[in-house]
């Protein structure tokens, strides 16, 4: 029996066969995972509906059972039809996330073509399509080492 919160049997399995420098994508809805991904890396689709699950939930998951040394998210575009001023709310969502976990890690924004890239090597292991609408949800987890 499991005691961390992440009961999904595939994500688990992937989780447990990643090691040091593996990433993990959680997309958003809007992500083309089919597409831009590492040439390994499966793809669990968890999109059930429009908002379900969100990112922030898959991360809650992913965070109580893995070590994770790096967050990168996808820079927001300042112009065009996706323009925000400022940080995306979700942002907020993962920075408590991360605080309630314990985790001593800060988000770091890259540029979106830089993201692509990033999620398209042999390390990426794994995306997890959910279903959030939220614009700029995307999340890279970089897998750390176990200290205990």
């Amino acid at each position: 029996m499991l005691r961390h919160k992440l009961i999904h049997p595939q994500i688990n399995a992937v989780l447990a066969a990643a090691g040091h420098h593996s990433s993990v994508l959680i997309a958003d809805g809007n992500y083309p995972a089919a597409s831009k991904r590492g040439p390994q890396a499966e793809l669990i689709s968890l999109n059930l509906m429009p908002g379900v699950p969100t990112c922030n939930q898959v991360l809650e998951a992913l965070l109580s059972a893995v070590p994770v040394e790096a967050i990168q998210t996808m820079q927001t575009e300042t112009s065009g039809p996706y323009a925000l001023d400022g940080d995306p709310p979700v942002w907020s969502d993962y920075r408590q996330t991360i605080k309630d976990a314990g985790l001593d890690v800060e988000i770091e924004p890259i540029d979106k073509w830089a993201f692509y890239d990033a999620v398209s090597t042999p390390d990426h292991v794994l995306t997890i399509q959910t279903g959030d609408q939220q614009r700029y949800a995307n999340i890279l987890l970089t897998i750390g080492v176990r200290m205990d």
